[in-house]
């Protein structure tokens, strides 16, 4: 049985857009009213057409400024503390006036400090900020009129600061006490009710008492990052401990203006200086984030399917990252989110790049840091992506890695963390989706609409303060994303069309034993060879796939031995007379069809290669036919081969090589005869093939046995000595991981590889469309597949609905 045996399939089709029929009248011929009309429909889709390229021109020229520039707002309260510092020589002056003056130009009308037009739900932060620009501007003894301004805000929101719905600034219920108490010092009559006060203090106190019973790591690193909150009783030679190579404590410049206010550390004096000779008179809450920033945004260029038009930019972001992951760059290393963001985008990109790195993400040891101790959401679905690369036999720290992150997200998923995340909605559906669909079970354009779907383009993240980054989150991508997915479709619809046209004019539709499958055949091309100019190679995928789909019927239940005998003699002999030499009509179909499907793929690929390979693509329809007859051989003669002889013929009976390998010649790259002969391309072939034949055979088990028929699982049960039906299962699947890896491993290697890696990614497309065809034990239910194939080829994304 080949790959085609899945779930039959129709998709409903439309006459092409411009496709007019004459009526005659009074002997003349006219074009009907409904027709003038789609006529000068189609020329206003046309001037639409034009117009919306010219935006979406506009709109990639946008974003590719965005790759030099990393977009990072300033902080209120981070540049308060920085104004709080004292000059060495006048402790009475600021060391940096420029921050104070800052503050006294950037109150906003309501009396905050912080981002205008913020969410009610980021009060808390508007408290925080407020707070801290306050007691700047009083250590200083200027600004009275914004301070006043400043405590009435505090007096009319300060409810907010004990409320379990807002969005709280990281340390948040240590840090506001601990600068009302400052305030206190600084004799200041702050205008907050015992009440309050109280629940303000007791919240603290259970903090900090929770958090010294724990006594982990992580708790420590919490209090060092807000070091800012106790003043003179840290232990600031123990916080210094934290310092980065760049002068700053956890590249927060609020820790590192208190720690410099402290200890007077030139490594923290250089670090802000930098800081304001970069931002101005203001800083941000973090800061380096370049690294992460421009990895994000390859990231989700490449998850909202628009990375082709970035290759340049993407490429150089990526060449950078790899030189600072080679040199140990801690920007990328000490943090986990970029540090796995990094892993994955450079493995998947042909890097070659070790896990080592992420050992320091170890369970316990991410739980010792900050984003562990507060239980990062985003660190670990960043790790779980990474732990999906495996490629390798032996590393174990990405098996262990996604043991405890996908164990973590599954608690974390019914609970009120990630259904209480404010700042990205969708983080809950992204989480489920990650966890029951692996990335090697994913189709392009399927997992390019549910980026689409959930792309967050509200770029606000909060740490101690908020902040937003629009290199992260942006509507342009958004907008180009959804155009470009919405143009890729209506190709794809036309190409359908002539799909069902072809069928037809070939007879196809008239061979009564064959399953008419060309919806679905044609759906397995466009989900993963998108774009526009894969065209060829998209047409082949799909007529190659509907022809393996009619062949496997043929000699599985419609043909004769004489017939199929009959029809391989024409495929050896090729210049045949097909109303002589066929000897049933069922065969001239076929071979008709067969012919002139492969001279036409033969024509194509030679304007892209400069060579004649029709040959080659005969020979391996060849291949198929021959191995599909041994098997119809074995059937009628109750054979009982080997598992070796089985597997030797079943991968190529499997039906993959008309389907991917004439495909090869019509991506793009020249595809020379020594690629093709070469061990790499035969090992990338069989490892898809071997991979697809046992997910068929563990699927088609119970069906097969009933029919006689045998199979990879059943002869495993066979020369097994007692094996079981789970057990030659389970030995099945081991196999299947191990070849799919090892399929990955040859995909990305670019060290000694002939095979160029556009092609190579076709071997691995087919590879995930057969994961997901396999997904459940029937492979697919019928409404299943409707659903993802009217997803990909009917509905449009409509933006003003996302």
């Amino acid at each position: 049985m080949s790959f085609s045996h899945l779930s039959t399939l129709r998709l409903s089709t439309f006459p092409s857009p411009g496709t007019f029929f004459l009526k005659k009248k009074s002997g003349h011929y006219f074009l009907p009213q409904a027709a003038l009309t789609m006529s000068r429909l189609n020329g206003a889709a046309e001037v639409n057409a034009a117009v919306l390229k010219q935006s979406s021109e506009g709109t990639k020229e946008r974003i590719k400024k965005m790759f030099d520039k990393v977009d990072l707002s300033v902080s209120s309260y981070d540049t308060a503390w920085v104004a709080m510092v004292p000059s060495p020589n006048s402790p009475k002056d600021p060391f940096f006036p420029e921050c104070v003056n800052w503050l006294l130009c950037n109150q906003l009308h309501d009396g905050s400090w912080g981002p205008p037009n913020l969410q009610p739900l980021f009060t808390k932060d508007a408290l925080l900020s407020t707070l801290a620009c306050i007691l700047a501007l009083k250590q200083w003894n200027v600004g009275e009129e914004q301070i006043n301004k400043g405590l009435h805000f505090i007096e009319s929101n300060v409810a907010s600061a004990t409320d379990e719905e807002q969005q709280s600034p990281v340390g948040f219920n240590i840090l506001f006490p601990a600068m009302i108490e400052y305030a206190r010092n600084l004799k200041m009559n702050l205008p907050l009710g015992a009440p309050t006060l109280d629940a303000l203090f007791h919240r603290r106190d259970f903090e900090l008492k929770r958090g010294y019973a724990s006594n982990s790591e992580g708790w420590r690193t919490l209090l060092a990052y807000i070091s800012e909150g106790f003043g003179k009783s840290q232990d600031w030679d123990l916080v210094m401990k934290y310092q980065r190579k760049n002068g700053s404590l956890f590249n927060s410049p609020a820790t590192t203006a208190s720690a410099f206010a402290h200890l007077k550390n030139a490594d923290c004096l250089k670090y802000l200086r930098s800081l304001l000779e970069k931002f101005g008179n203001a800083v941000p809450t973090v800061y380096p984030l370049d690294k992460y920033a421009r990895l994000s945004m390859a990231a989700s260029l490449e998850n909202l399917g628009i990375d082709r038009h970035f290759r340049e930019e993407i490429r150089s972001v990526l060449d950078e990252t790899y030189r600072s992951w080679l040199q140990g760059d801690e920007d990328i290393l000490s943090d986990a989110a970029t540090c796995a963001m990094a892993f994955r985008l450079l493995r998947v990109n042909g890097y070659d790049v070790s896990a080592d790195p992420l050992t320091q993400y170890s369970e316990d040891r991410l739980f010792n840091s900050l984003g562990g101790y507060m239980k990062d959401i985003d660190d670990a679905l960043e790790l779980f992506r990474a732990s999906e690369t495996i490629i390798h036999p032996d590393e174990s720290v990405l098996e262990k890695q996604h043991h405890w992150t996908s164990h973590f997200l599954k608690q974390e998923l019914s609970n009120t963390l990630i259904r209480g995340h404010n700042l990205n909605k969708h983080i809950g559906l992204e989480v489920d989706d990650a966890l029951k669909l692996p990335r090697y079970a994913i189709l392009g354009r399927l997992s390019t609409r549910t980026a689409i779907k959930y792309y967050n383009t509200d770029s606000t993240r909060i740490l101690k303060s908020y902040y937003r980054c629009l290199n992260i989150g942006n509507e342009d991508f958004l907008k180009l994303a959804v155009d470009d997915f919405n143009n890729c479709q209506s190709i794809h619809r036309e190409e359908l069309n002539h799909l069902t046209r072809w069928v037809e004019e070939y007879r196809l539709d008239k061979l009564n034993f064959a399953r008419q499958k060309q919806a679905y055949c044609y759906f397995s091309a466009a989900a993963t060879l998108f774009p526009p100019e894969l065209s060829d190679a998209r047409i082949s995928w799909a007529k190659n796939g509907v022809l393996t789909t009619v062949v496997d019927d043929f000699f599985d239940v419609g043909g004769s031995e004489e017939e199929l005998i009959n029809l391989i003699q024409l495929v050896e002999k090729w210049d045949v007379n097909v109303s002589v030499d066929c000897c049933s009509e069922n065969v001239e179909i076929i071979f008709s069809a067969l012919k002139n499907t492969i001279n036409e793929i033969g024509a194509r690929a030679f304007t892209r290669q400069g060579r004649s390979v029709t040959s080659h693509v005969i020979e391996i329809w060849l291949d198929l036919i021959k191995s599909m007859f041994k098997e119809a051989q074995w059937l009628k003669n109750k054979s009982v081969p080997t598992m070796e002889e089985y597997m030797e013929n079943a991968y190529v009976s499997f039906a993959l090589g008309p389907i991917v390998l004439p495909a090869l010649y019509l991506v793009g790259p020249k595809l020379s005869e020594e690629a093709v002969g070469s061990s790499e391309f035969d090992h990338l072939y069989r490892l898809m093939s071997t991979a697809g034949r046992l997910l068929n055979d563990i699927q088609g088990f119970k069906r097969e046995s009933a029919e006689g028929k045998l199979n990879a699982v059943s002869l495993a049960m066979i020369h097994g000595n007692g094996v079981t039906e789970e057990e030659a299962i389970n030995e099945m699947k081991n196999v299947i991981v191990s070849k799919r890896r090892e399929l990955l491993r040859l995909v990305l290697l670019e060290k000694g590889s002939v095979v160029p890696r556009a092609c190579k990614d076709l071997f691995w497309n087919m590879s995930k469309v057969l994961h997901v065809f396999y997904a459940k034990h029937d492979g697919f239910t019928a409404h299943d597949m409707m659903k993802t194939v009217n997803a990909v080829m009917e509905e449009p994304i409509l933006l003003s609905e996302l």
